[in-house]
């Protein structure tokens, strides 16, 4: 779920002179590790903790944790605090909310109702929602779930319609589905479909909508029963309604300027993100599930083969999107595949190279973490990467 940073920054300072529970930045910079078996040696770690640093000093975020899966064991580093009043350090194991990581659970469901033929990529989603999108701009009829998974469909972003303010003042209010599509399509198409790309939210709640008409569970079901319970994922959940994060977790927080006190809001409901960014999962289980995506676990080849056929998204680092799932170029050549994730109080960017480790980083801070803490987390999943690389390549 990606958000309008720019608008929300001054719905946030509305909700903290309306009484939101307000904290200061005091979280430190210091950093452990714990692990199976440790990211290489000493010098390994040294690069990786300098970044996790980086992202709780200069960046600003309070705290900050890199799971690292790869063929000997897994690494955990932390840096700074969970909660920036009782200054707990960041737990290991912690929970917390994805985002748009919840993006690929979703298309994989999709795609294995493609190959159990119940979906067709290239039939247009009225086959699935009739009247959902049917004279929509006139292109309705074009807009397909291959589109739909690739984000060339050309239908707004909801949350460009979306007031933050309204969400702010009442976090724990419940967002209909359907409301919030409407919304989107009460605006005119982006571009016609199939002809541009513009990643929209509204995308994957749409897709959500087709998940539940097509097998008759929501698409929260759906993940639970075909990706989480499989893989054994037990920090991972749908929450629905639900506010709270389950089991240890670190506090979730705001900042709407960039000298301004941080907004404590962990709690909230999620249905404003849905099927587009509304899972909690930890980084174990994040790994867990790009490991086995990517390893063809989850998807039969010829719908992976799908997934991984990427386009260009205009992106200067050459960041390319599939059906749910993004490549990038490795500073250590190849590239990897994963997907980045931001709602209300977490950030996350996760990584897996094909055969080789996953990685994924949490900052409890958004929005109101700089373009530099965006920047130095890609970085720190890239530097894991290639470092387990390089150990399996030992």
């Amino acid at each position: 779920m990606i958000k309008q940073r720019r608008a929300l920054r001054g719905a946030i300072a509305l909700a903290v002179a309306a009484g939101v529970a307000v904290s200061a930045l005091t979280g430190t910079g210091t950093s452990r590790a714990d692990g199976a078996a440790g990211v290489g040696g000493a010098a390994d770690q040294a690069e990786l903790r300098r970044l996790l640093n980086r992202l709780t000093t200069v960046d600003g975020g309070p705290g900050a944790l890199l799971h690292l899966r790869e063929q000997r064991g897994s690494t955990v580093l932390t840096s700074g605090v969970a909660d920036v009043n009782s200054q707990a350090p960041v737990p290991r194991d912690s929970g917390f909310r994805i985002g748009s990581m919840t993006k690929p659970f979703v298309a994989t469901v999709v795609l294995q109702l493609v190959g159990e033929h119940r979906v067709s990529l290239d039939a247009p989603v009225d086959r699935y929602l009739p009247g959902v999108l049917r004279g929509y701009g006139g292109p309705g009829r074009k807009i397909t779930v291959r589109r739909l998974l690739q984000h060339t469909s050309g239908v707004p972003d909801y949350l460009a319609s979306l007031d933050p303010q309204e969400i702010l003042k009442d976090p724990l209010a419940h967002h209909d589905t359907r409301d919030l599509v409407d919304l989107a399509l009460a605006r005119p198409p982006v571009f016609a479909p199939g002809t541009g790309w513009s990643y929209s939210n509204t995308d994957y709640l749409l897709a959500g909508m087709l998940i539940e008409k097509v097998t008759g569970h929501t698409w929260g079901e759906e993940v639970q029963e075909r990706i989480v319970a499989p893989l054994g994922l037990r920090g991972t959940s749908v929450p629905g309604d639900a506010s709270a994060i389950p089991g240890p977790h670190p506090r979730g927080y705001v900042r709407p300027g960039r000298d301004a006190p941080l907004v404590d809001l962990t709690a909230f409901n999620p249905s404003v993100a849905g099927a587009a960014g509304g899972m909690i999962s930890s980084g174990g289980d994040v790994d867990r599930f790009l490991g086995a995506l990517v390893g063809g676990e989850l998807l039969r080849p010829a719908q992976l083969r799908e997934m991984m056929r990427t386009r260009p998204t205009g992106a200067p680092d050459g960041r390319a999107y599939g059906l749910g799932l993004e490549s990038r170029p490795l500073p250590c050549g190849g590239l990897y595949w994963g997907h980045g994730g931001d709602v209300f109080g977490y950030e996350t960017a996760s990584g897996a190279t094909v055969g080789g480790s996953q990685a994924t980083v949490m900052v409890n801070l958004d929005p109101g973490g700089s373009d530099a803490q965006s920047d130095d987390m890609k970085r720190a999943v890239q530097t894991a990467l290639c470092q387990g690389r390089s150990m399996t390549s030992r």
